[in-house]
């Protein structure tokens, strides 16, 4: 065990309580360490880790990959057979692959018999948890550089500069937080259409945000989330989320510090459909492909300008509750009817009370309004004025009012593939900018 500061001891004796047995080779402390979930993923984690040999190796020596494979105990014994098998083959990886050229990697057991998650809180959340919380012990806090934990999730791959990418955007621009670009392969014939559908809707809701002004303008995808070890404390670690666990975690980083873009470096998620977690994409493919209900739909921009005017007055403006209630009246009456709903007066009016300072002032507003009640303003909005519109109709609303340049834009409600292609090819150079 590596020399602990005070303040990861103090974390793990008060919120590390969920211990698994860490198998690894390698006795060495580590600066970047990967933290990747697994359940019934054998075939998936040996393209990840071909994906890993095929990254570039400058920093190998100083990185992990730690696996966590899990499962509950009422997991089926398809699951669990498959969780075996992988820990039977990740046993034999660490036996012969040396780590002096390569990345070292290691596995917590929370899937055999007496190891495995609880029925309560079983789930990617908790799994994510345990690996991040062993993690801490791993590290080499004295080295002088960054210590990064890295999520990751086990149907993905990897660019080659990955790693590269990260560890130098930690250390060059000393940042604390932060997520990678991420980019759904589109070449499966089958999920490629459900995909494009997916991708456009997850990055049109970021690009609303981003033109509304939101400080929680990002993307909440587990496999793209990495931070220092000192945020990861400040913030109480990870949550036991079964679903949504990337949405709270950001979240509550985002509060604490700033949440950066490190665009050079990508996260290919898989397309497939799954029964892993409630939503996401696995969910989002298999509703589309089930035909269940029109994908094309997309919230109405007009929402995201209620929020933008609602934003440039809360955030920009100091001023007594009161005007700000009669400042959103004027906005739009559903914006005035969510902030009753949500007992804006009593809440802010005791928030002012007890901030001594402009300074605290402005963070009190960054935390009540923050990415989840942001997400319940547009979704009342959707319910009470502006119903979700035609995807296209709502992307041209936006390139207009964003000032984007396109020579595509189309009246149809599902154009062709290729035109559906353009439009998501610009909402992700939209990223990049960032």
């Amino acid at each position: 065990m590596s020399y602990l500061p005070v303040t990861v001891k103090k974390y793990l004796e008060k919120y590390g309580g969920e211990v698994r047995p860490l198998v690894m080779r390698s006795s060495a402390l580590f600066e970047l360490i990967v933290v990747v979930p697994a359940i019934s993923e054998f075939e998936n984690i040996t393209k990840l880790l071909a994906s890993f040999d095929a990254a570039d190796k400058k920093y190998a020596s100083g990185i992990l990959i730690l696996f966590v494979v899990n499962n509950l105990k009422s997991s089926s014994d398809e699951v669990k057979l498959d969780n075996q098998k992988t820990i039977e083959y990740l046993n034999e990886f660490i036996k012969k692959n040396s780590t002096v050229n390569n990345f070292s990697v290691g596995y917590i057991d929370a899937a055999s018999a007496g190891n495995e998650l609880d029925e309560k809180n079983g789930g990617v959340g908790l799994a994510r948890k345990i690996g991040m919380d062993a993690a801490l012990s791993l590290f080499d806090y004295q080295s002088g550089r960054k210590n990064i934990l890295v999520c990751l999730d086990s149907d993905c791959t990897v660019s080659q500069n990955y790693f590269t990418a990260i560890y130098e955007a930690f250390n060059r621009r000393r940042i604390n937080a932060a997520v990678v670009s991420f980019h759904h392969p589109l070449n499966d014939h089958v999920n490629s259409e459900a995909i494009l559908c997916y991708e456009i809707f997850l990055r049109y809701y970021v690009a609303g945000l981003r033109y509304s002004g939101s400080p929680y303008a990002f993307h909440t995808i587990g496999s793209t989330m990495l931070c220092d070890v000192e945020s990861y404390c400040k913030i109480e670690g990870m949550n036991k989320q079964k679903a949504a666990e990337d949405f709270y975690f950001l979240e509550k980083l985002a509060k604490n510090v700033t949440i950066e873009n490190i665009n050079d470096a990508v996260v290919y998620p898989s397309p497939r459909g799954s029964w892993r977690v409630p939503f996401g994409t696995g969910q989002r493919v298999n509703r589309f492909l089930s035909r269940t209900q029109n994908e094309y739909l997309l919230y109405n921009f007009n929402s995201f300008t209620v929020l933008k005017n609602w934003l440039h007055l809360f955030l920009e403006n100091t001023m007594t509750t009161e005007k700000y209630l009669s400042g959103a009246k004027e906005i739009h009456s559903a914006l005035y009817d969510f902030l009753s709903e949500q007992k804006f007066e009593k809440k802010w009016t005791a928030i002012l009370q007890t901030s001594k300072t402009e300074v605290q002032i402005r963070r009190q507003k960054n935390i009540w309004m923050d990415g989840f009640k942001t997400l319940k303003l547009i979704h009342y909005l959707r319910d009470n004025s502006f119903p979700l519109q035609p995807m296209f109709s709502s992307l041209n609303l936006l390139f207009k009012a964003t000032n984007e340049l396109i020579d595509f834009k189309s009246e149809e409600e599902i154009p062709p593939f290729e035109v559906r292609h353009n439009y998501f090819e610009t909402l992700r150079n939209a990223d990049k900018k960032i």
